[in-house]
């Protein structure tokens, strides 16, 4: 995701569309990942910070391993959790479901964008929505973390209970870890899942004749990331949107039920992964854009930081909402809204014409 230097605007500010950004105020956080937050309800505040003062090098390295990794609860998939060399889960399904996710300071988030408990909360949900994509529920955790040896211990420990909050909410154990020294603070979640007996839903299944449907809000963590860089920190449902993703984790599970085709999260943007799915299924997809949820909200905001709120739902990145393809004259799960169609052809066009700029995020563009 791209960070952009801050700068004040005077007319924007005298606009009451935003407030400045003194610092990091209060944590807030949306209060069921399960569910979406309505986008008129901000989040509930959160307190409860450590007053831990020293830095990881007066903590030492195991200690810190602790803090991220032994205070949770396991469910009853995990055989042996945090200790050992290795952890062991069941997997009465006989599959596992894998995948993982870095996060880096100045990429992913910022310190001083996000306490350290939202930074984890983030880290993990947007992890798991790759869980979701498949179908599967999550079921274990491994995570990684390596700084410099000058940050403070209490960011790590509230990014150790940011993760530990989303993996009891969905389920789920954080069953090992590791912790290193680095120049720049960065986070790998591993996340595993159990399919319960059910196929995957891959990418690569979407036929022509199919509907494309998502669940989930786009275009508000795009909207929060534009509110930040320009120093504000409201409207706090954005900022709260692009801080703590709410991926509609149990909307993929239920997708898989209803017979979804394929399936992604919306990482990079609706542009960029509905292409993976064009691409991985041989097909071609039209979005249209009459079909999106384009809130007035959205347009306010964008409207006043000169920015185009349909570019946000088309290629803003960290909602991670999921798309998925259904069989023609199926009927929509709850959660998912259609936008479009699946035709013969490749790519991916926007109301029958190709979108004139970036379809979505890159690392390395």
């Amino acid at each position: 995701m791209r960070h952009h230097g801050r700068t004040s605007s005077n007319a924007i500010r005298s606009a009451g569309v935003f407030t400045p950004e003194p610092g990091l105020g209060p944590e807030t956080r949306s209060p069921n990942i399960n569910l979406e937050v309505p986008i008129s309800t901000p989040p509930a505040t959160v307190s409860g910070r450590s007053s831990d003062r020293r830095t990881l090098a007066e903590v030492g390295e195991f200690d810190l391993i602790d803090t991220v990794t032994a205070h949770g609860q396991q469910p009853a998939s995990t055989i042996l959790g945090p200790g050992d060399d290795a952890a062991i889960i069941s997997a009465p399904d006989g599959r596992v479901v894998v995948s993982v996710d870095m996060f880096v300071n100045g990429v992913h988030f910022r310190t001083d964008w996000a306490s350290g408990e939202q930074i984890g909360r983030r880290a993990a949900l947007a992890s798991l929505a790759d869980l979701a994509a498949m179908g599967a529920a999550p079921t274990a955790m491994v995570i990684a973390i390596s700084a410099p040896a000058d940050t403070p211990a209490e960011l790590i420990e509230g990014i150790g209970r940011g993760l530990h909050e989303v993996a009891a909410q969905v389920g789920a154990g954080i069953v090992g870890g590791d912790m290193t020294r680095s120049d720049v603070l960065s986070i790998a979640v591993t996340v595993m899942g159990d399919l319960q007996g059910a196929d995957p839903v891959l990418r690569s299944g979407a036929k022509p004749g199919e509907t494309l449907a998502v669940a989930g809000r786009l275009g508000w963590a795009a909207a929060g990331l534009a509110v930040l860089s320009r120093g504000f920190r409201s409207p706090m449902v954005m900022v709260s949107a692009y801080r703590e993703p709410q991926p509609p984790l149990v909307a993929g599970i239920t997708a898989a039920s209803f017979g979804a085709t394929s399936m992604i999260d919306i990482s990079d943007g609706l542009l960029a992964d509905v292409g993976h799915i064009a691409a991985a299924s041989h097909v071609a997809i039209n979005i249209r854009t009459a079909a999106l949820d384009l809130h007035p909200r959205l347009v306010e905001v964008a409207s006043a930081l000169g920015k185009d709120a349909m570019t946000w739902l088309l290629t803003g990145g960290d909602d991670h909402a999921l798309v998925a393809t259904f069989p023609a004259g199926s009927a929509m799960p709850p959660g998912f809204t259609a936008i479009g169609t699946v035709t013969q052809g490749s790519g991916v066009t926007v109301d029958g014409a190709p979108f004139d700029g970036p379809a979505g995020w890159d690392h390395y563009r």
